[in-house]
């Protein structure tokens, strides 16, 4: 009877000491797991103050034209496709109007002309986009920067027609500089040349000439504002 307590009792013994060591090792393969999420969650922080940074960052008269003499640098394409509620065209960019172009393709690629309007059309003359009476319009300038770029009126472009131009400020502006945000293009045949040594040609419509002699046939009101609103939809940089 002593011997088969024995028995008995050396066996539960070995179970538990089994056990044991069972749950030994499932515990140390669960503390495991922490260390990757750790790390994860610094890789998403690190990811969302770039972000946060890269939101924060305004242009300045002190810093855009550093800026789009770096940012040029990096571009691959030229060519913009805006988008209407009439239609759509194409734009190819001059290489060797630097700071136009990539102030063009910056905004673009910020999806700034995205909702805003072609806000006055000139008969027989031109069309003029990139401004809106919504305040989204004002608050993304803001969030942008206030600044303004050089003219660039001796690289040998003429405002032929389809050539898509930058306005000057309406500010106080002697030198001419110009308003980065708007833009208008020739629909005068065979041109308007006249402006070839106030305003800066950076571009040129490569595709859907008809639809900004669309554009230019709508009906318009008083300060040459459409009767009916003519919005850009969308412009996106194309290859």
């Amino acid at each position: 009877m002593n011997s088969l307590k024995f028995y008995l009792y050396f066996i539960i013994t070995v179970i538990l000491t089994v056990g044991c060591k069972d749950t030994s090792k499932k515990a140390e393969s669960t503390t495991s797991v922490p260390a990757v999420t750790i790390d994860s969650t610094k890789n998403e922080a690190n990811s969302t103050s770039q972000q946060e940074d890269e939101e924060k960052f305004q242009l300045t008269e002190d810093n855009a034209i550093d800026f789009f003499f770096n940012y040029e640098k990096t571009l691959k394409s030229n060519k913009v496709k805006i988008t209407t509620n009439l239609g759509s065209f194409t734009v190819e960019l001059y290489d060797n109007v630097p700071y136009h172009r990539a102030n063009f393709i910056y905004l673009t690629r910020k999806g700034y002309f995205d909702f805003t309007q072609f806000h006055r059309v000139v008969k027989n003359f031109i069309i003029q986009g990139g401004n809106s009476d919504d305040r989204k319009t004002g608050k993304k300038r803001t969030n942008i920067g206030r600044y303004l770029l050089p003219p660039d009126t001796r690289k040998g472009h003429k405002h032929d027609r389809g050539t898509i131009s930058m306005p000057s400020s309406e500010m106080d502006n002697p030198h001419m500089l110009a308003s980065p945000f708007e833009f208008f293009i020739v629909v005068t045949n065979p041109g308007s040349y006249h402006l070839d040594d106030e305003y800066t040609p950076f571009g040129r419509v490569i595709e859907g000439m008809d639809v900004v002699d669309k554009i230019n046939n709508q009906p318009v009101g008083e300060g040459d504002w459409p009767m009916q609103n003519i919005y850009i939809e969308k412009a996106e940089v194309v290859e």
